[in-house]
């Protein structure tokens, strides 16, 4: 590893934006990372609760911290300041969106997740529908995980690391995903948890950094107030006017329009962080019921910051340097930091992007290794010594990586890896957003209805994805793009379609559910809210903290930025 390393130092060294000091900050950062993880995390005797679960001993600090960090990675940071130079402000709903979802996780979820004391979610619905449930729940996690968490993360960490570092994609992805390997794979979820509150203030720094200098930077062209920017980045669009759902320069619909975000977005965030393993795992660790439902909501007031130092970049990036960047929207980020950020600081906005993608990777690889153990090993043999779980889990690991740097490899065939990390899902989203949301206010769901719908969904979903990404092609048109298998696709946005997809999902669930035999009663019970609103009338109210009064509070912060923000797509470059 430190050969590897000793190379890697020596490519730095030879890229012209790279100092000897960044260098020594960016290799500084990745030995110490690994040996903290390795050190915190690392046991003797290591139980499968220590590795999958640090032991349930988590506070709701950091686990708020530790949700933040599993979803902020390399395509954050790069997608949404690209998505803001191209998109606007609108992009930044994804972010803002998610504080909503993480009440519903806080509130709704979390209860019955803490009290069946489960090790992964499709523990959950096994109990609520049946074990065949579970296990096709189990593979579709994995193969989420593999595809999207891990996957094309590795892509678009290698892709930036070579424009930044003049490091070749091959060998950023093996660098990359080594390191992450070793002390996720020693340390478990400890190790990724708590290494992943220093590296939220590694990312904070750099992103933080960023944004003040091209603040700065505006003053120059006589911008200095958020007012000015509005103006001068949206001269046509008036204060209050919602996004257009049609593109007036392309005359395409806008993916991000109000109507898209209103439809999509609760498909998609409802399934991410309500039901992924990834997320949701942080929840599980928690020492108490109310830490894991206060970190929860914790993690919403966390989405807040990316709005302003990932989406407000790329916005300032088009009025600082629209001339540069031109129609190349996914370079927003290199040119920022090439433009804005001076030695030293421009190792420590490296530090935080492997971070960022850090983060991602080693909370989803210590997710399937989770699954493969806990769902499907201890379930085909119940007697497993507990210590063959934690060696399967860990082989589970080092399997997954090594597929997922050869499935990264493919990344160049999307368009806009940031669209794609949200269209990939629209295969199983819809459906587990579906089974989960009636499962949990619906006592008539049925196991049958929850099986056919999940099974709907995939078989719809991918014949979608063959139809408008190009997974497997290998034809190109004349401006380079890759060409999906039945040409370019529908002019219908993947928000859209989510929500298409969660409403056929959710008519074929009830109409399954009333033409099969009604659950037994008594196996519903702690798995089931009695009525809709107990989870806000359920037990008195004790302070601050109280997980309804934090979650009010949250709502009051959105209902104020919501309105002094406002969201506006930027004219077309």
């Amino acid at each position: 590893m430190f050969e590897g390393l000793s190379t890697f130092s020596s490519m730095l060294a030879q890229s012209n934006n790279f100092s000897t000091l960044d260098t020594g900050i960016v290799i500084g950062y990745i030995i110490f990372i690994c040996a903290l993880g390795v050190w915190v995390g690392f046991k003797k005797n290591t139980s499968s609760s220590d590795l999958f679960l640090a032991g349930r001993s988590l506070s709701w600090p950091v686990i708020g911290i530790s949700l933040f960090c599993a979803n902020i990675s390399s395509i954050h940071l790069v997608g949404l300041a690209a998505e803001g130079y191209n998109t606007g402000m609108p992009v930044g709903n994804f972010e803002w969106g998610a504080a909503f979802c993480l009440i519903i996780l806080g509130l709704v979820f979390a209860p019955f997740y803490f009290r069946s004391k489960l090790q992964t979610l499709p523990e959950y619905v096994e109990k609520r529908y049946s074990a065949a449930t579970r296990t096709i729940l189990g593979v579709i996690f994995i193969l989420s995980a593999l595809l999207v968490h891990i996957g094309i993360s590795l892509y678009a960490g290698a892709k930036l690391m070579n424009e930044f570092f003049n490091i070749s994609i091959n060998m950023s992805i093996i660098m990359i995903s080594v390191v992450t390997a070793v002390y996720t794979v020693v340390g478990g979820l400890k190790a990724v948890m708590i290494t992943n509150v220093v590296q939220v203030i590694i990312l904070l720094a750099g992103s933080i950094s960023l944004t003040y200098l091209g603040w700065q930077r505006l003053e120059d062209i006589g911008i200095t107030s958020w007012e000015q920017l509005k103006t001068y980045v949206y001269p046509d669009i008036e204060p209050g006017v919602l996004t257009p759902v049609v593109n007036e320069t392309t005359g395409k619909r806008n993916g991000f329009s109000w109507l898209c975000v209103l439809v999509g977005y609760p498909v998609l965030g409802i399934w991410y962080w309500c039901t992924d393993q990834t997320i949701v795992q942080n929840i599980l660790a928690a020492k108490t019921e109310k830490d894991g439902r206060d970190g929860a909501i914790f993690g919403g007031f966390m989405k807040i910051l990316p709005v302003f130092l990932m989406v407000l970049p790329g916005v300032m990036a088009y009025a600082l340097f629209k001339d540069k960047i031109g129609t190349d929207n996914n370079a927003t980020l290199t040119v920022l930091m090439q433009e804005l950020l001076p030695s030293g600081f421009l190792g420590l906005f490296a530090a935080g992007l492997i971070a960022a993608l850090m983060s991602t990777v080693a909370a989803a690889l210590n997710s399937t290794a989770t699954l493969a153990s806990s769902d499907i090993l201890k379930r085909l043999k119940p007697d497993t010594p507990d210590k063959t779980l934690v060696t399967v889990g860990r082989i589970t690991s080092v399997i997954v990586i090594l597929l997922a740097m050869a499935w990264s490899t493919q990344g160049a065939r999307f368009d806009s890896i940031f669209e794609a990390i949200n269209k990939i899902p629209m295969m199983f989203a819809p459906a587990i957003t579906t089974i989960f949301l009636m499962g949990v206010f619906w006592k008539r769901g049925t196991k049958q209805a929850a099986i056919l719908t999940l099974l709907l969904n995939m078989g719809v979903g991918i014949v979608y994805l063959l139809y408008d990404i190009p997974i497997i092609q290998t034809t190109q048109d004349e401006t380079g793009k890759w060409v999906g298998l039945f040409a370019y696709g529908w002019d219908l946005p993947f928000m859209l379609v989510g929500g298409i997809f969660f409403a056929g999902c959710l008519i074929f669930y009830i109409a399954v559910s009333l033409m099969t035999p009604a659950p037994d009663p008594a196996s519903l019970k702690n798995l089931v809210w009695e009525h809709p609103l107990e989870f806000i009338k359920q037990g008195k109210i004790e302070g601050i903290t109280d997980p309804r009064i934090m979650a009010l509070l949250l709502l009051i912060v959105m209902a104020i930025l919501y309105s002094v923000m406002g969201f506006y797509t930027p004219p077309t470059p």
